[in-house]
């Protein structure tokens, strides 16, 4: 079997290259085959210096993700690493793409570092629920500030080419030739003496870090995630214990968190949203070109979506009733564009060019040369259907018309147009240039090319696709109504808001349900409410509740009063809303009782999952993993815990049984 690792030798110099394609991970061929040539180099006197480099898209990105949560295979990459550390010529990484975990441990035996501009380079084992395994904690700090070195493991985000240089972790930028220059910095080293491997130094910057704050504030961040904790004890333990006792327990919590449930449901995270809308894969269809788009309305959700297009390089064009309501549309774009600049998301080139794609107008026929329309309009079926008839008549057979819907019947807009193959459902997450899901809802009727055009869209604008057939709220909406109504019927029995949402943050949402609805406006879901249930006598009792505050004015933080009290700038419970909930339980005649945290958790898990059960046999959603994506990406769920679906059958709970009435 070839070896993943091979040698090459010129002028004294040894370029080794680890070709283990996609993305070169550092499995067990890779780690033997490294060791071996190390072995070998430092035999042979001829050769004075060393670049390490990777062949393909990428440096090394990482593990072997198939090997994690499994028994390990000698050679360990502590290993190898120390090897490379200890070997007699000094070692110089080479580095393009992206240099994570494992990767970058590499790096950081090595004598000295060059990347690319744009490669990125990081630890980001704490999102898999583990910590750098093969010293990372312990010789990242002492080539760079420890502050700067908390942050990068403990928050596992990647720094760029150029944030690696100001820190210090590389010593060169390259400007043109990667290997080339790679391979003069290392003839540069060769014949001199060695510097002191990062082992023998002592962290840096060590007094400017508050253990007791940095703790409080990852803590708070973690929302119950165990990893980046740990991986904060692991640096204190390099800042305060030799790095050899160090590097011993920083091995000891890298095989425990890798064993750890967290772990688990970690990566069942990572492979589920790979293998997120699998159907779309297998369509062989050539999709609509994106390179211009229509939108059609300019409001909160409209300029997302066309900001999103625009920052991924698609011209637009915004489409809204008269000629003011365009120009407040494009200002809306603008202000979107700016703020992702100032995210660091664009540069200011890039926003510029991205707002000079941008054309709003109020003429329809700006539309027609687009071959795909997405309309975003307020959420009612007669204005939509409006729309839809309208773009039925001008575009050309070809377009692809998509609506933005988060619950109508897709099916139903796409019989007023006289080709439904070339209708389907995309249901874009607020804010829709920053959210990462996009559930493409697949109509009875909606053809291959439509759907390859939709997978095409999730792509271009690098989101995760879900799909989802047709159904009131389609997946993620369908499963936070029955969660939010059970959450509804135990202010009846005995709960109050303030307690559930308690609940809910300590399980590790950001948010419990009560805020959520305050934050996004209690008018949107009783107006729902009321074209479904007009009658108060047909209306679910547990959401008068809802309706009473609404009826009061109360609509969420946009009015100061929802839920809870906005009015001194800060959340307060207010008791008129205490009070109302009393009056509706007097007359639901239910005996208040104390409902624990778990069990208000209980209950609402268990309707996620019977939801989740019922979406599966309706065949809305593909697979179970679909849906746990969905409230991962989409409604908060914590990413520790793997999804409602997989909480349902890693704790060996069967998701069928009575639903809740």
């Amino acid at each position: 079997m070839t070896s993943p690792v091979t040698c090459e030798y010129s002028d004294g110099i040894a370029v080794v290259t680890i070709d283990n394609p996609p993305v070169n991970a550092t499995g067990q061929g890779v780690r033997s085959g490294l060791l071996e040539i190390v072995g070998k180099i430092d035999s042979d006197p001829r050769v004075r210096a060393v670049v390490l480099r990777c062949a393909g898209r990428t440096f090394a990105a990482g593990a072997d993700i198939g090997e994690l949560g499994k028994p390990p295979l000698p050679p360990f990459l502590p290993t190898v690493v120390e090897a490379i550390e200890n070997a007699r010529p000094p070692w110089v990484a080479a580095i393009h793409g992206s240099a994570l975990g494992g990767g970058l441990e590499l790096c950081l035996a090595c004598t000295a570092r060059i990347a690319d501009p744009n490669a990125k380079l990081g630890l980001p084992e704490v999102t898999l629920g583990t910590i750098p395994g093969a010293g990372g904690t312990v010789r990242l700090p002492r080539l760079i500030p420890l502050p700067d070195a908390v942050e990068m493991i403990t928050g596992g985000k990647p720094v760029s080419g150029a944030r690696a240089l100001s820190l210090g972790l590389i010593n060169v930028l390259s400007e043109n030739d990667l290997v080339a220059e790679a391979t003069a910095l290392a003839a540069s080293l060769a014949g001199k003496p060695k510097p002191p491997v990062l082992l023998d130094r002592p962290c840096r910057n060590a007094e400017d870090i508050d253990w007791s704050e940095t703790e409080k504030m990852l803590a708070a961040r973690a929302r119950g995630a165990a990893a980046p904790l740990e991986a904060l004890e692991a640096m204190k333990d390099s800042a305060r214990l030799s790095s050899h006792e160090a590097l011993s327990r920083e091995r000891e919590r890298f095989l425990r968190m890798t064993a750890s449930e967290q772990a688990a449901a970690l990566r069942y995270a990572f492979f589920s949203e790979r293998q997120a809308g699998r159907s779309l894969t297998s369509i062989n269809c050539e999709p609509a070109n994106l390179d211009l788009v229509g939108v059609v309305g300019g409001g909160t959700m409209g300029a997302g979506i066309a900001t999103a297009l625009l920052l991924s390089g698609s011209a637009v064009r915004l489409l809204e009733r008269d000629a003011e309501a365009a120009r407040t549309a494009h200002n809306r774009v603008a202000d979107m564009i700016q703020t992702s600049r100032a995210r660091g998301v664009i540069s200011r080139q890039g926003a510029d060019e991205a707002l000079a794609r941008l054309v709003t107008t109020n003429d329809d026929k700006a539309l027609i040369s687009c071959a795909l329309v997405i309309e975003a309009v307020f959420e009612d079926m007669r204005v939509k259907g409006e729309v839809f008839s309208r773009l039925d008549a001008i575009m050309p057979r070809r377009a692809v018309l998509a609506t933005n819907t988060s619950y109508l019947d897709v099916d139903h807009l796409s019989a007023m147009t006289a080709d439904p193959t070339r209708v389907l459902g995309l249901h874009f997450f607020a804010p829709a240039h920053v959210m990462k899901l996009l559930e493409v809802v697949r109509g009875k009727k909606t053809g291959d090319r439509t759907l390859a055009t939709g997978a095409a869209l999730a792509r271009r604008l690098k989101k995760i696709a879900v799909v989802s057939g047709v159904c009131q709220g389609f997946i993620g909406n369908r499963i936070m109504s029955v969660y939010r109504r059970e959450c509804h019927r135990m202010l009846l029995e005995g709960a109050l808001p303030d307690q559930i949402d308690a609940a809910m943050r300590d399980f590790g949402f950001p948010m419990g349900i009560f805020e959520v609805q305050d934050l996004s406006g209690l008018d949107i879901a009783w107006a729902q409410r009321k074209a479904a249930a007009p009658s108060e006598d047909s209306a679910e009792p547990a959401m008068r509740i809802a309706d009473r505050l609404c009826e009061l004015g109360r609509l969420g933080r946009k009015t100061k009063k929802g839920w809870y009290d906005y009015g001194a700038g800060e959340k307060r419970v207010d008791p008129v809303v205490t009070l109302l909930i009393e009056q509706e339980r007097a007359k639901a005649a239910g005996a208040a009782r104390m409902f624990s945290r778990d069990e208000i958790m209980r209950r609402i898990l268990r309707v996620m999952q019977l939801e989740g059960q019922l979406i599966l046999d309706e065949g809305i959603a593909e697979c179970a993993s679909d849906i746990d994506v969905v409230m991962l990406t989409g409604y908060g769920f914590p990413r520790h815990r793997g999804g409602p679906m997989f909480m349902g059958t890693s704790e060996g709970h069967s998701l069928r049984g009575p639903r809740p009435r």
